[in-house]
């Protein structure tokens, strides 16, 4: 049987479908947390040679999901949702204080100017709204480093990027629930319209509550995705 690569006869194209294909079988637990392998596996599966596959594997370890293990393949990164929550307390603590730094006299002389890329992807109508999951995931990663690079401090946005990038593998599971992407257009705006109001009290409560809702529907996504996933494996 031919691969479903065949027709992508470019290096560049197989790469970036093996990429798809492989952050797709991640995202939906078909690589789950803990499992290894190596890229002969993962070719022979895919059908393309190693090449496309290595520079996928390294691209989805630059993005946090895989480690490489040089005497044992790869390894989709296990789940310590310990850690997580540390990182996302870390965010939180970051990102409250962009906002301080916002909303305060003084101290950003145009926050409208400084924050107008994102009001002109989050203050948006419901039909002008992006419904691809993965789209919105890096948009809604991009608000949260935007947001506090906004605030003109680089070593504290430095800091935030990498807390960041450790949480990204459970946060991608937050935009395949459709209920979920309406909240945070709806969550971004209020944040945002707080911010150009400088009202920092109600700006660092939305944040806050919008961080924790994340949190909680991502580990609920996860636990459950994890579940499933063994449950199917056993049978």
């Amino acid at each position: 049987m031919d691969s479903p690569f065949a027709v992508l006869d470019t290096p560049r194209n197989l790469a970036d479908a093996a990429y798809g294909t492989l952050k797709r079988d991640i995202l939906d637990f078909r690589l789950a947390p803990g499992d290894r392998f190596t890229e002969t596996e993962i070719a022979d599966r895919l059908r393309v040679s190693r090449t496309p596959v290595r520079e996928a594997l390294f691209r989805l370890e630059r993005e946090g999901y895989l480690e490489v293990r040089q005497r044992n393949g790869w390894l989709v990164k296990p789940l310590d949702f310990d850690t997580l929550d540390h990182f996302y307390e870390l965010r939180c603590v970051l990102e409250t204080a962009a906002v301080r730094t916002l909303c305060a006299p003084g101290q950003i002389p145009d926050p409208l100017r400084a924050l107008q890329p994102l009001l002109d992807t989050w203050l948006v109508d419901a039909e002008d709204y992006s419904h691809d999951g993965d789209w919105l995931a890096n948009l809604d990663e991009r608000f949260h480093m935007d947001l506090v690079a906004a605030a003109g401090n680089p070593e504290i946005a430095r800091v935030h990027r990498a807390a960041t990038e450790r949480i990204r593998i459970v946060r991608q599971l937050d935009f395949t629930q459709p209920e979920r992407i309406a909240r945070t257009y709806a969550e971004h705006g209020a944040i945002l319209t707080a911010i150009l109001q400088r009202d920092a009290g109600q700006a660092i409560a939305l944040l806050q509550a919008h961080i924790g809702d994340s949190q909680a529907a991502v580990r609920k996504i996860t636990l459950h995705r994890m579940y499933a996933t063994r449950r199917a494996q056993a049978a």
